[in-house]
């Protein structure tokens, strides 16, 4: 069988390299950064912090395969907030793809109950404006946050040990994983004439690298805050706004060890417009914390902030589905894999869905390459 190259350690690249090992094809994983992980990375230090808040959920495709595999690893599950509207529990068939979500759910439950609902669900949709996004795609998001038992589920440590572990289990199947290991357009030419290729990188990067002005879709752009603050009694579990897209969580309420000792760490996301200021988001977040942490100023002991522009997965607008985003097949032997691709899940689990994917018709296309080779040499 062909050679297969993945480019990108990640989430999809990972799970692209391991599925592509796993049925019998050479593998080489090619990752730009000295390590791995992607947007799944989780910084160093004494606060493990991840690049935005990350879950796991049970329900999802993701779960499933790295259990399977012995490498789902410890992990503590939320006590979810509770939901605003009963409706968030309706399956999300029942919501139509072709109309914005306020514009149906004020339907339902009239416009105040729809932009709260709208807002509760920025929580998976890192967007300033969930209310204009197909009625089906934030159904879909809101019915997964109401679920009960709650399915979010955190991994000690972060995420890094989960991808210690992929990239452990990776190796133990023969893959060759190259870091600090950068593929432009011309490296991109060379690793294709030895068998299939695998893009499991931003979209961005993939448009650039493959000169495909059509990979494109429209993601989030938000507010990411990190804030450790001093151990005080009484202090919110989750915070999430209904007034305007807006969520913080207390982290270490499930993994104390992600802060030193006597000290806490609150992860969050505020979205906002193409526009607008990282100030803007700021504000939203310390008038959370004001009401769900008292006292934090002086309390606070690291702050980080940073803005996440197309970073947090593909939304979909009245009209589309996931069927519409970029297609997996590229042609010419290129595959296409991340959180932005023709591909179903939650968040991350778009990236690993379509990673699966990639990697199985990149084998079966590398088969077919190995056959019209024999027969050519024959």
């Amino acid at each position: 069988m062909d050679h297969i190259h993945v480019i990108g350690g990640g989430l999809a690249g990972l799970t692209a390299a391991i599925t592509a090992a796993e049925s019998g094809a050479r593998v080489t994983l090619h990752e730009g950064h000295r390590t791995l992980g992607g947007r799944a990375r989780t910084s160093d230090g004494p606060y493990r912090a991840n690049e935005g808040p990350h879950a796991l959920y049970r329900r999802g495709p993701h779960w499933t395969w790295l259990a399977r595999r012995g490498l789902l690893g410890a992990g503590s599950s939320p006590t979810a907030p509770e939901a605003p509207l009963p409706f968030a529990r309706r399956a999300p068939r029942t919501a139509p793809v072709d109309r914005a979500f306020l514009e149906w759910a004020a339907g339902q439950v009239g416009e105040e109950g729809a932009r709260a609902a709208a807002n509760f669900a920025a929580t998976a949709l890192f967007h300033h404006d969930p209310g204009a996004l197909s009625a089906r795609f934030v159904q879909e998001r809101l019915h997964r946050l109401a679920a009960f038992p709650p399915e979010a589920h955190y991994p000690v440590g972060g995420w890094a040990p989960l991808v210690e572990r992929m990239a452990g289990h990776a190796r133990g199947l023969g893959v060759g994983i190259e870091t600090a290991s950068r593929v432009d357009t011309r490296a991109l030419g060379e690793l294709a004439r030895t068998g299939p290729v695998v893009v499991a990188t931003s979209l961005d990067s993939a448009r650039a690298l493959l000169d495909d002005a059509s990979l494109t879709w429209e993601s989030g752009r938000t507010v990411l805050l990190d804030l450790a603050v001093r151990t005080r009694r009484g202090d919110a579990f989750v915070v999430s706004d209904l007034d305007a897209p807006g969520w913080l969580e207390r982290f270490t309420a499930q993994d104390p060890g992600l802060a030193p000792a006597g000290e806490q760490l609150l992860q969050g996301q505020f979205p906002i417009g193409p526009d607008a200021r990282r100030a803007e988001g700021s504000a939203r977040a310390e008038e959370l914390l004001d009401l769900g942490f008292p006292g934090w100023r002086e309390r606070t002991t690291w702050r980080v902030e940073a803005i996440a522009d197309g970073r947090t997965g593909a939304v979909d607008r009245p009209g589309t589905t996931w069927r519409d985003r970029p297609s997996v097949v590229r042609g010419d032997g290129i595959f296409l894999a991340g959180d932005q691709v023709a591909a179903p899940g939650l968040l991350s689990e778009v990236s690993f869905t379509s990673g699966l994917e990639a990697a199985v018709l990149a084998v079966k296309a590398a088969g077919q390459r190995s056959r019209t080779g024999a027969r050519d040499r024959g």
